[in-house]
């Protein structure tokens, strides 16, 4: 019986990773054109949403396919800068992970504290890896690739407008992922 629930834990772990995945890069999809703040506050968002309700592997899954579809689809401006990309999606997905692990058990203030500690965290934590890791790494090994212009853009892109993204996916997935958790828990699905 033991093996057969871990059967199921693992399909679905996989239906749900794979879900996000989709959704993700449906996301980019639809929202290349409407801009990097809409576009990455919704990646957070699903990245933080994966984390929570199917759990960090799942999170990290999402955080790892996520740059690789951005740059298929055309909405990441370098190939170079993937990896790092990675790194900062992988980072917000750790510190949600580590740091919400057990807010289930808060209820209250010491719950709603966690939360906003989690989302100024996160978004603090992701902002400084993709600045290190593509503003003070990765560019100025490829600046002799790139024009001028698209060296500024690409030091623009991956500066503040990385924290607001992070700011506002870590908020609205603070609204609406205690929802789903309860909507699972309620279902044969959680």
């Amino acid at each position: 019986m033991e093996k057969i629930a871990r059967k199921n834990n693992g399909v679905l772990w996989i239906a749900r990773t794979a879900i996000f995945i989709a959704l993700l890069i449906a996301a980019q999809y639809v929202t290349s054109s409407l801009g990097q703040f809409v576009t990455g506050s919704i990646v957070n968002f699903l990245l933080i949403t994966a984390t929570l309700t199917a759990g960090i592997y799942s999170g990290i899954a999402v955080a790892v396919v996520s740059p690789v579809a951005a740059w298929l689809i055309g909405i990441a401006p370098n190939a170079f800068l993937v990896p790092s990309i990675m790194a900062g999606n992988v980072v917000i997905v750790i510190v949600y992970g580590l740091l919400l692990k057990k807010s289930g058990s808060l209820e209250g203030f010491k719950k709603y504290a966690l939360w906003a500690v989690a989302v100024v965290s996160g978004a603090i934590a992701k902002f400084l890896a993709l600045y290190l890791g593509v503003v003070v790494i990765t560019l100025p090994l490829i600046t002799g690739t790139l024009k001028p212009p698209q060296v500024k853009a690409i030091s623009t892109m991956f500066s503040y407008p990385q924290l607001v993204t992070a700011l506002i996916g870590g908020a609205v997935a603070t609204a609406v992922v205690p929802a789903i958790q309860s909507a699972l828990k309620k279902s044969r699905l959680g």
